[in-house]
């Protein structure tokens, strides 16, 4: 009987890539996992670390240090990109939007040049600037780059509408849509119970709420864990990790991600998360859902932001990613000193 291992890359390894791999691990969705960061010394540790927990695993699991030798990553079934500087989104999202574009930049082309054929699964913030960017510079289809976007927000909104109710998370359908930032909204009119709408469930006091607070609270989740601890980790480890989990298990499973919009909802163009199914075949089909004409509106105003933050970047061409040594072109606006 054949047997393909389960190989998963992952860029960066400060917060969020480790707990990624922990949780690959510890589910037993990964054979092999494949770790590239810059800072040898912590990437080193983290390796050591790893290899040190596949003990405790359902299966066993090789953890391999890569370095910044991007192109072994080309024989992985999907690359997970956590790279970036968390310390930059103080302020929001977009605060990272020059460091994190430079760093897909250094490693997407190499990567699309040693072969590379499968699934990325980007983390990074800007989340939904930078699935745009390396679905640009990876030459792969549209739905083999998922952006895990509005994943967590979805499962904060989730949360907050379960505490009221006194109901578990997974039988509420709800999703925040838009950018994975100040501008996502939460689509009410999409939100269901049992396949009940949340709206006709008023007359019971369970299921009244603020919807405003609700869905600030679900928008501002990342904040008040960045605040107390200066990083999320735990939570957005497990999202990204879910969604490796539908592509490498053809889940078929709809997860609210960043992806590709070409018609759908009026808009083409960007990424920008939406509920879709993920599958063997990454995106396999976008749902369109219900909105009343707030929430359209919302939507394409959040739309409008990302596209904001792409006119921020400065053109770099596909050939210039795959041409060593690589030569970062300056973003207007941004002070940074490039090496």
């Amino acid at each position: 009987m054949g047997y393909h291992p389960v190989s998963i890359g992952i860029i960066g390894m400060g917060h969020v890539g480790p707990h990624t791999a922990n949780s690959l691990i510890l589910q037993g969705i990964a054979d092999e996992i494949l770790v590239c960061d810059a800072n040898e010394d912590k990437l080193g540790a983290e390796v050591q670390d790893l290899n040190d927990s596949t003990v405790f695993a359902p299966h066993r699991v090789v953890v391999t240090n890569c370095h910044t030798d991007y192109e072994k990553l080309a024989q992985c079934d999907v690359i997970i990109n956590s790279s970036g500087q968390v310390t930059l989104s103080a302020i929001s999202r977009t605060g990272e939007l020059f460091k994190s574009v430079d760093d897909a930049r250094l490693f997407a082309g190499r990567i699309a040049a040693a072969g590379f054929s499968g699934y990325y699964v980007n983390v990074t913030n800007p989340c939904d600037v930078v699935a745009r960017e390396i679905h640009r510079l990876s030459g792969l289809p549209a739905s083999h780059v998922i952006g895990t976007g509005t994943c967590l927000d979805s499962a904060r909104l989730r949360t907050v509408i379960a505490l009221k109710s006194r109901l578990a998370p997974e039988s509420i359908q709800a999703y925040m849509v838009g950018e994975h930032g100040n501008s996502q909204i939460a689509a009410w009119s999409s939100v269901s119970i049992a396949g009940k709408p949340l709206s006709g469930l008023s007359d019971d006091s369970r299921f009244q709420m603020d919807g405003a607070e609700a869905e600030s609270l679900a928008r501002k989740g990342g904040y008040i864990a960045y605040n107390g601890k200066q990083c999320t980790e735990y939570a957005i480890a497990n999202a990204a990790t879910r969604i490796v989990r539908a592509i490498v298990h053809d889940e078929k499973v709809v997860i609210a991600a960043s992806v590709e919009l070409n018609g759908e909802y009026g808009e083409s163009g960007l990424f920008i998360s939406v509920p879709c199914i993920i599958g063997s075949d990454g995106v396999e089909e976008i749902i369109e859902i219900d909105m009343n004409a707030a929430e359209r509106q919302g939507f394409a105003a959040s739309c409008e932001v990302v596209r904001s933050n792409y006119a921020k970047l400065a053109p770099f061409g596909i050939e210039a990613s795959r041409t060593l040594p690589i030569a970062l072109p300056k973003h207007e606006g941004d002070d940074r000193k490039l090496d």
